[in-house]
Formats: C-alpha cells, structure tokens, sequence
C-alpha cells in the first residue's frame, strides 16, 4: 500500500455510511488507526436549498481532528453537483463523487450506482470533466483550500456574478470517485479508465453490482479490484470483504490496492483498523464522550444506532440483548444512554456498574427485587449492589 507523494494516507479508510458518518464517529475511528474517513453521501439538491441541512453537514467538518476528510456528493447534473461542491469545499480536503449508492432513492433519482449503464457514461464524465474535477490531475494535486480562500470566493461571486466553471476552477481539492461494478462486470475497468482520464485522483470499487434490494449479494469479487487496478495509474482502493483486521491485509495482498475501505464492520468495531476489540461498554463511553464534546453534530437516533451495533458485536446473542435494545431506543438523552451503559448493561454482563465516586452511595442504596435471573451474562444470581431499578424507574428507563 505505498502512498508516494500523494497527499492523503489511503491504507485504512472508513466508508461513507448514511447518518454513520457522523463527526463523532469520524473522530472516534481516526482515534484507533482509521487514515481516511468520509461524511455520508450529501444530496446537492439539499445543500443547495435546505440552510439546516448545510449547518447540520458542515458542522465541525475538516476542524480539528476532523481532518483530513473526504465530502461524498452524488447527483446527475453537473451544474448542481458543482454548486453543491462549492458549498462545501471550504470543509473539505477531497470531494468524492457517489457512483455505488443502491438504494431505491438512488433508483428513482437515477444516480449512485444507477450511473453505471454504458449509456450514462458520457453523463458521469461530463460531471467528471467539470472544472471542480478536471483542475487536479494526479501529478500535483493541490492542498485544500485555506478559510481566507473561500471568503475570497464567495466574495468575488456575489460581486461579479462569476459563472460556475470559473468558480469551479479555483476549488483547490482533489476529487475521487467511489464506484461498483458495472453490469457487465468486465467493462468496469474501461469506466475506470474514463474517470482517471476526466481527473479522478483515486477510485474506490466496491466490487459487488447494484441492487435495491439486496446491498450484499455474496461476497465481493476482489479480483475486479485487482483488474481495476492493473488498468489505471491511479491509486486504488478496495472495498469489500472485511469483518476483522487480518482480512485487511488479505484484502491489500489479493488485489494490490493502495487502500482498503470498510463501512459496516467498522461500525462493530471501531477499532478494526488497530487490530483490537474494545470492550463494548467502553468503545460507547468514548463515543459518547465525543458526542458531548461537538454537540450538534449527531443525532440521538444517530447515537443510538451507534451504541446498538457496539454492543451487539460483543453481546447479540445474549439472552438480555433484546430487552438493552428496547430499553435503547426508549432514551432520549446523552445521559439515559450514559447510564444505561454504566448500569445496566455492566449489570446484565454480570459486572460491576462504572459509576462516580459522587452517585456510586446512592445507586448502590436501590434493592433490586425482580431482575431475573437470567439476564445476567453467567445466568447466576444478580450481585447485591447491583439493584437499580428504581434507579432507572426515576430516569424512565426501567425495562
């Protein structure tokens, strides 16, 4: 996975995920050996026209640790997809252009993956031959842009009216884009070849075919990534086939990649790439903690969602997994899902709840008297000072 002189580390990347790319997720990964991480995929059309949906997607983006990241658009029309590139090129150090979106809105708004018919090519290069994209040949790709720069910008459109190739010209970001395999899986390489040609820096290929319904049919077929990346001279990027760290360097060794990205399995463990399991309770705190430190910038169903597939890697098949679910999706705070973790789910493993000095006296007052047996991780009997349900009543989460 030799890097060169590109500017970004490519080896371990985090995929972009719809509402799992969150800033404190972002973070959370680049913390335990993630190199790369995306925002989710961003509809121009919102961006656009939709104030709070900008604010709420640029948010903290590329402050911070948050950096270096990579903005993920899609769309079918150059113009919008150029304008929406705009708004946020400011926030980003690379934007990367979705061409593997499955998904039904996807379908019905014929982009993402649904651009991959021969007879969209010539549409997905006319996006790509934009200025925003043809400016940065892989020789010498530019540096992002500095804040100065884009007040520059702005200011000179709103005083000359500037038409949006012009604009476009002076967005200093490489550009990439993120691909499955076309429908007929040997022609991938030639679109390959098309988008390095219109300035692709890189190429990611998850190499499965679109379908709405089904995201995974089997397992991906690497030897297209190898096939991609004996056409182009671009870096390469591998998606596909990961659950532990040890198929990381497979993944690398079977296709020759620069890189290899991973959404859902990241998502168990966020630290894959570090080659190392958290403990479940511990990975939550910390993401928790993060949430707490950038507020706004991920939603409570975000937050739970998270939560839920940390604890599920671990604990999914634990006889109290269902009943931790459903107490889950009950919070409606940082703190309920705070002290459920610390409480709760250290009392149904049969552990020790993680509490304060400060609350430790009083928690540990409550008598519990109808926890089953059962819910414990060992099936024993709960330990003694870990009676809390009157404790979870009052925060309206007994369950």
């Amino acid at each position: 996975m030799a890097q060169g002189s590109f500017p970004f580390d490519l080896s371990t990347i985090a995929a972009p995920m719809v509402n799992q790319s969150d800033l404190p997720f972002r973070i959370l990964v680049r913390r335990h050996k993630t190199s790369l991480v995306y925002t989710q995929m961003l509809l121009p059309e919102r961006l656009l026209n939709d104030q709070e949906y900008l604010e709420f997607h640029t948010r903290g983006l590329r402050d911070y640790p948050d950096t270096p990241v990579v903005v993920q658009l899609c769309g079918n029309d150059p113009e919008t997809v150029v304008k929406a590139a705009r708004k946020v090129v400011c926030n980003a150090d690379a934007i990367d252009l979705n061409l593997g979106c499955p998904q039904e809105s996807a379908r019905d708004g014929h982009y993402g993956g649904y651009l991959l018919n021969k007879k969209d090519w010539p549409l997905v290069e006319s996006i790509g031959s934009t200025p925003i994209y043809a400016h940065f040949g892989k020789e010498h790709p530019s540096p992002p842009p500095l804040r100065a720069e884009c007040d520059h910008i702005e200011h000179a459109k709103n005083r000359h009216s500037l038409p949006v190739s012009a604009l476009s010209n002076s967005l200093p970001v490489p550009v990439s884009a993120k691909l499955r395999l076309c429908q007929n899986t040997a022609t991938t390489p030639d679109l390959g070849a098309r988008l390095e040609a219109a300035g692709a820096a890189w190429l990611t290929l998850h190499a499965r075919h679109v379908s709405a319904r089904r995201r995974r049919q089997g397992a991906a077929d690497l030897a297209q990534v190898r096939a991609l990346k004996e056409r182009v001279a671009v870096p390469v990027v591998s998606n596909g086939n990961v659950r532990v760290w040890e198929d990381v360097g497979r993944n690398a060794a079977e296709t020759g990649a620069d890189g290899v990205m991973v959404g859902e399995a990241l998502l168990a463990n966020p630290c894959l790439f570090a080659g190392i399991t958290p403990d479940p309770v511990a990975i939550a705190l910390e993401y928790l903690e993060i949430c707490r430190a950038y507020p706004g910038t991920a939603t409570i169903q975000t937050v739970q969602t998270h939560v839920r597939h940390f604890v599920d890697h671990q604990c999914g098949r634990r006889p109290w997994y269902s009943k931790f679910r459903a107490v889950l999706g009950g919070c409606g705070s940082l703190d309920e899902i705070e002290t459920l973790l610390r409480v709760k789910v250290q009392r149904w493993r049969g552990l020790a709840p993680l509490v304060s000095d400060e609350t430790l006296p009083t928690v540990l007052d409550v008598v519990d008297s109808d926890d089953e047996q059962g819910d414990t991780e060992a099936g024993g009997a709960v330990p003694e000072d870990e009676g809390l349900d009157e404790t979870f009543t009052a925060l309206g989460l007994a369950g």
